[in-house]
């Protein structure tokens, strides 16, 4: 009964393990799927990718969008043809143990150097969408008292604004 027990436990551990590396293999296929549709300018293809609540925030500390919010932003840029192309140089996914939820982050070659992205997936009716995406630029450190001179005189008003909103 022992042995029977620890095998079972055995191909249980196998079949968890390449399950969540199937999962692990389809939300990279969504992410690609989702940053392919943007540098095409496929507004329906890359929507479609996410949930009805998704949530996209941008690189700007104004950019905090709700899905509608973002397609009424992107919309223009993806009627002149021209969204925006982001080419993945690392990308790391984790899986919760129930299959539904996965978050990632990934470095990414753009327009603005590299980016570094971060975002939640959920699994709707059988199919991975992106419920929540976070662009950043990164800052090298050796540069960071310069961008922060740079960004003072810009963020300044903003944050007073948004302390006086407490």
């Amino acid at each position: 009964m022992k042995t029977y027990f620890i095998t079972l436990l055995a191909i249980f551990s196998v079949f968890s393990n390449s399950n969540s590396e199937q999962e692990k293999k389809e939300i990279d296929s969504v992410i690609n799927q989702w940053h392919k549709a943007a540098a095409e300018a496929n507004f329906d293809n890359y929507f479609g990718l996410m949930t009805d609540d998704a949530v996209f925030i941008g690189t700007d500390a104004s950019e905090n969008w709700n899905r509608k919010d973002f397609e009424a932003y992107s919309k223009p840029y993806f009627d002149k043809g021209k969204a925006w192309t982001f080419h993945t140089l690392e990308r790391n996914i984790y899986v919760d143990k129930n299959n539904k939820i996965a978050w990632f982050d990934e470095l990414l070659d753009t327009s603005f150097k590299i980016c570094r992205g971060s975002g939640v997936l959920e699994k709707v009716n059988g199919k991975w969408k992106i419920k929540h995406y976070v662009l950043s630029m990164t800052i090298p450190n050796e540069t960071s008292d310069e961008v922060v001179a740079v960004k003072d005189s810009i963020e300044t008003n903003y944050i007073q604004k948004l302390k006086s909103k407490k």
